[in-house]
């Protein structure tokens, strides 16, 4: 999945804009549904990675890779926080088994987050606070329907 995201990511959704705001960024999937139960450590180079990776085949200069690393680091205390856990039984715990609505937190809150840091340093000047708000706002609402879609396709095909 890890491959496959990148490729989809840089050969379409990076060439895609909706109303010429909107750009999707799905590779960051991968990071939100990525297992809580395998290491830690491997998980965050994987996230880095992931945003290098995107980085190279689109000239960003470590943006992707910053703002993967980030949600990747705060993923945890995000679970944690909108599930009212302090701990989570690795071998129970699963994403998919949590309520819509907390899924739904989770998700948004970390495309949230992730495209805030990108388009914050993409632009890296106050006076286009509002540009990064709007490009923030619309990139993470279309992200989040299309993750949304490709993660129910891929639940239906595990079944």
């Amino acid at each position: 999945m890890f491959f496959i995201l990148i490729l989809v990511q840089i050969t379409l959704f990076n060439n895609m804009s909706l109303f010429g705001y909107a750009q999707p960024m799905i590779y960051i999937l991968f990071i939100l549904i990525y297992p809580i139960t395998n290491n830690r450590f491997v998980f965050l180079i994987l996230s880095f990675l992931l945003g290098l990776s995107i980085d190279f085949f689109s000239n960003s200069g470590g943006i992707n890779a910053a703002a993967s690393l980030f949600i990747a680091y705060l993923r945890l205390p995000i679970l944690k926080m909108i599930s009212g856990r302090t701990e989570f039984d690795p071998v129970l715990f699963n994403i998919k088994s949590m309520v819509f609505s907390r899924q739904v937190s989770y998700l948004f809150i970390l495309i949230l987050i992730h495209h805030y840091i990108i388009f914050q340093l993409t632009y890296f000047k106050f006076s286009a606070l509002q540009s990064v708000f709007t490009f923030t706002l619309f990139s993470s609402v279309f992200t989040f329907i299309l993750l949304l879609f490709l993660s129910s396709l891929f639940i239906n095909k595990k079944r």
